[in-house]
């Protein structure tokens, strides 16, 4: 049997099926993160896995977006396109408290030094550093994957995203 890896886009994906090795596929269910990315507006951050506390948001980055913040590290993987990470340490009293679990969006633009800048495209892994705030933006627009804890933010929408293998 002969296997091929294919690789995706917002513009040009296929969904299709999971291919499992020897397990029962009804064990399963899944969702494409480029049709996610596709169905759902900029900056919504749309659950796609799920162990206990922690997610995989599948995000739509388009132009400029709002900042966000978390007290814990979170990890954003882009998935397509090219994403800018624009980082400021916000003020203690602008991100959420320790303990707080899953990202805040701030009502305004954070006030503090600026951090730095990360132009991140397919395949990079950016760190989005606890206590910082930040924000993505993307012209054409991205599909940008992010490791986090569920929050108030978080959409667990598996109704509409999962299929049955």
């Amino acid at each position: 049997m002969t296997y091929r890896t294919r690789t995706a886009s917002l513009k040009d994906y296929q969904k299709g099926s999971a291919e499992l090795f020897g397990d029962d596929p009804k064990r399963y269910a899944f969702s494409n993160v480029y049709d996610v990315g596709n169905r759902f507006g900029a900056f919504e951050r749309i659950a796609v896995t799920k162990s206990m506390e922690y997610v995989t948001e599948v995000m739509k980055v388009e132009r400029t977006g709002p900042w966000f913040a978390a007290a814990h590290d979170e990890f954003a993987l882009v998935m397509d396109g090219e994403v800018e990470i624009v980082f400021v340490e916000a003020a203690a009293d602008a991100i959420p408290p320790a303990g707080h679990l899953g990202a805040i969006r701030l009502d305004a633009d954070p006030v503090g030094p600026r951090m730095g800048t990360v132009r991140a495209r397919h395949g990079h892994l950016v760190l989005l550093p606890a206590g910082a705030a930040y924000r993505f933006s993307a012209d054409p627009a991205a599909l940008v994957i992010l490791q986090t804890i569920a929050g108030e933010l978080t959409q667990e929408r598996w109704a509409e995203i999962c299929q049955a293998v």
